[in-house]
């Protein structure tokens, strides 16, 4: 096995070798170009965006600047992704986003880490596990998702959480490390803040 293919079999290799390098360079030659886009420039960024990520889907936007160890070349979004600045995606290996998923600024989603044996480190050994996050979900600013982790869909991730953990569905979770606090439920269908309550005409047809 190559150390390119050991990228995405989730056993240690080596980072700094020279395909994956060469590879990972020409990946984020064209990151650089998206993120020095010009705000009016929006089919350009669509179609850079196309070129750069391994699936997205139709009404994505992302606000740039975007960070992504391979520019996106080892993510998969859905429909109608939408992600706030300063996204941070450690695309070593995949990383799974499904349709109507919400990014708030400075979020980091991690597929790479290093192992803990400290010689294994010295030599700048690594490891990669993929992300999934469902659909709909919403990804709280600061929010940092470690390697191997799974959110289900229409969950809330909350502002400045570390989840070291899978994440069922329809759920909110909070906390470092993040924990689930409570199920998405009739309280929801009410309230969309504290005592604000939600328009009835929003909830027509729902």
């Amino acid at each position: 096995m190559t150390e390119k293919e050991k990228l995405h079999a989730g056993v240690i290799y080596d980072p700094g070798d020279g395909e994956i390098l060469r590879e990972q360079t020409a990946c984020l030659e064209k990151l650089y170009d998206f993120n020095r886009t010009r705000p009016g420039k929006a089919e350009k960024r669509r179609a850079l965006l196309r070129e750069m990520f391994a699936e997205i889907g139709e009404g994505c936007y992302i606000e740039p600047p975007l960070h992504a160890n391979f520019g996106g070349r080892h993510v998969h979004f859905g429909d109608r992704v939408y992600a706030n600045f300063n996204l941070t995606l450690v695309d070593d290996t995949h990383i799974y986003v499904g349709d109507g998923t919400m990014f708030a600024p400075n979020v980091v989603v991690a597929t790479a880490a290093h192992p803990i044996l400290p010689s294994l480190r010295e030599r700048g050994l690594q490891y990669n596990k993929p992300v999934r996050i469902g659909k709909n979900c919403w990804i709280g600013a600061g929010a940092i998702l470690l390697p191997g982790v799974t959110v289900g869909e229409n969950s809330v991730i909350g502002a400045g959480s570390v989840v070291t953990r899978d994440v069922p569905a329809n759920v909110v979770a909070v906390g470092n490390p993040c924990r689930v606090l409570r199920e998405i439920g009739e309280h929801d269908r009410a309230f969309f803040w504290r005592g604000d309550r939600i328009p009835p005409e929003l909830l027509e047809d729902r």
